[in-house]
């Protein structure tokens, strides 16, 4: 069951023989076996692609919560000794796991040696347990009412340009103004959009932002624009705060600031949280500060 669930979440045998530590021959006969022992298909195999058959579709999502006693099962011999030991397998966007989660992750290895860090970095956002994943940080208000979520702190949602941008363009002073200002908006994203967010007069208000300047898919890319003189951007401030607080860039039309965005700890619903995770969880309720870091700029 291990190796099954390992080649449907990594969608390949050498991929899940490399992370199970045994031959591809071996884990391909593991699955032939458990085929054989159900008298079903489990997987559709071609040269180029693998995919779960129908079967197997529901096969393994009885595989996943089986699995998950089992380690729950195995967890409880951990929490008698009460020290956190295994694999800790952590989803977050890119940024927010590249700028502060790698961060953090020092500090908490050193109050838990035993603990393994898995840190999957991406933009999408699907079901926790398909993916394999005891945890992810999520931005944003949440729509997913099958997971539990742990608000551990909050992000603002700034338009800034660097000192050099608005010097040479000036700065806008309403949102209206900003078609007239080159604007550097993300495309196709989960979290950013090319909707760009304020509150105006308590209500909060979209403007549809056009650019024929620079569009990414990644907001990373359009901070370092940003900070290189290139336009006005809207972004997060676990993201620009610190270049703002260093100067690189400026915060502009504070006063339409729309509401704080939310950042959250999202875990799977289970009936008894393994120690490892309950570690994790604290130690990030006491990592990120009110206010964050990344916004103490506003206080100084």
């Amino acid at each position: 069951m291990k190796v099954f669930a390992a080649v449907a979440r990594l969608g390949s045998f050498a991929a899940a023989a490399e992370e199970l530590d045994i031959s591809n021959t071996m884990c391909s006969k593991f699955i032939r076996d458990l085929e054989s022992s159900l008298g079903a298909r489990l997987m559709n195999r071609t040269t180029r692609q693998l995919s779960l058959t129908e079967v197997g579709s529901t096969y393994h999502q009885k595989v996943i919560d089986i699995l998950t006693e089992v380690e729950e099962a195995e967890q409880c011999v951990s929490e008698l000794q009460n020290e956190p030991v295994g694999t800790l397998r952590i989803m977050s966007l890119p940024s927010f796991g590249s700028f502060h989660i790698a961060r953090a992750i020092k500090g908490y290895k050193k109050q838990y040696p035993k603990v393994a860090i898995e840190l999957n970095l991406s933009d999408d956002f699907d079901n926790l347990v398909d993916r394999g994943m005891d945890l992810a940080f999520r931005v944003g208000e949440l729509e997913d009412s099958s997971v539990v979520a742990l608000k551990i702190s909050s992000s603002r949602l700034i338009v800034c340009a660097s000192p050099e941008y608005l010097k040479e363009n000036g700065t806008p002073q309403t949102p209206e103004a900003l078609k007239d200002h080159v604007c550097l908006v993300t495309s196709n994203n989960v979290i950013f959009t090319p909707h760009w967010t304020f509150n105006i007069d308590g209500v909060k208000t979209e403007f549809d932002i056009k650019s024929d300047y620079l569009t990414s898919n990644i907001a990373d890319s359009l901070r370092v624009a940003a900070i290189n003189g290139s336009g006005l951007i809207q972004l997060p401030t676990y993201m620009i705060g610190l270049d703002i607080q260093s100067g690189r860039l400026v915060p502009v039309l504070e006063k339409f600031e729309p509401k704080p965005l939310p950042i959250n700890l999202v875990y799977a619903h289970r009936k008894h949280m393994s120690v490892k995770i309950r570690s994790f969880v604290d130690y990030m309720q006491g990592y990120f500060e009110t206010p964050p870091y990344w916004d103490k700029w506003m206080f100084e």
